[in-house]
C-alpha cells in the first residue's frame, strides 16, 4: 500500500471534515459546524499561518496533518509545529503518520536551520510508538492556560 502526501486542496473538504471530526472524537471533543468552518477557512486561506497536508492511499484521503511555521529565535531558520495529526483507523499501520511527518521534515529542512515539534497525550501510546521511531522525545514540560 503506497502512501501519497500532498498539500490539502479544496476538493478534500468532505474527507477532511470526516477525519477532523474523528480526531476530535479521539480526544473526546466535539467540533460544531462553526468550528469546522473556521478551521477549514484557516487551512484554505493563503497566509492564515496554518497549513495542512493530506495522505492518500488508493486515491482516498486517510490522513491529515495541520502545521504552522514561524521564525526561530535560536537560529536563522524557522520553527515548525505540528498541531494535529490523524490517521483513519482503517489505514493505521500503513505508514500514513510516518509519511506525513517525513513530508513535514522535508518542508522544514528546505527552510534551513530550525526544529519541527509536536505534542501528544501522555496516554496515546500507539502514536508514541510511531513518534519514537521518527523523532527524539524531549525533556520539555508543556504548560497551558486556557482563556
Amino acid at each position: 500500500m503506497s502512501v501519497q502526501v500532498r498539500p490539502i486542496e479544496l476538493r478534500d473538504a468532505d474527507a477532511w471534515r470526516r477525519l477532523f471530526r474523528d480526531y476530535g472524537v479521539f480526544y473526546e471533543t466535539t467540533f460544531d459546524e462553526a468550528q469546522l468552518d473556521h478551521v477549514w477557512g484557516l487551512l484554505t486561506t493563503e497566509g492564515s499561518g496554518v497549513d495542512a497536508l493530506v495522505a492518500e492511499v488508493g486515491g482516498a484521503v486517510v490522513g491529515i496533518a495541520h502545521y504552522r511555521s514561524h521564525p526561530d529565535t535560536f537560529s536563522t531558520g524557522r520553527d515548525w509545529y505540528l498541531d494535529d495529526l490523524f490517521t483513519d483507523p482503517s489505514a493505521r499501520g500503513a505508514g500514513v503518520a510516518t509519511a506525513l511527518i517525513e513530508r513535514l521534515k522535508q518542508l522544514a529542512r528546505a527552510t534551513g536551520p530550525g526544529t519541527l515539534r509536536w505534542i501528544t497525550a501522555d496516554d496515546n501510546v500507539t502514536a508514541q510508538r510511531v513518534y519514537d521511531r521518527v523523532a527524539k522525545r524531549t525533556s520539555w514540560v508543556t504548560y497551558e492556560v486556557r482563556g
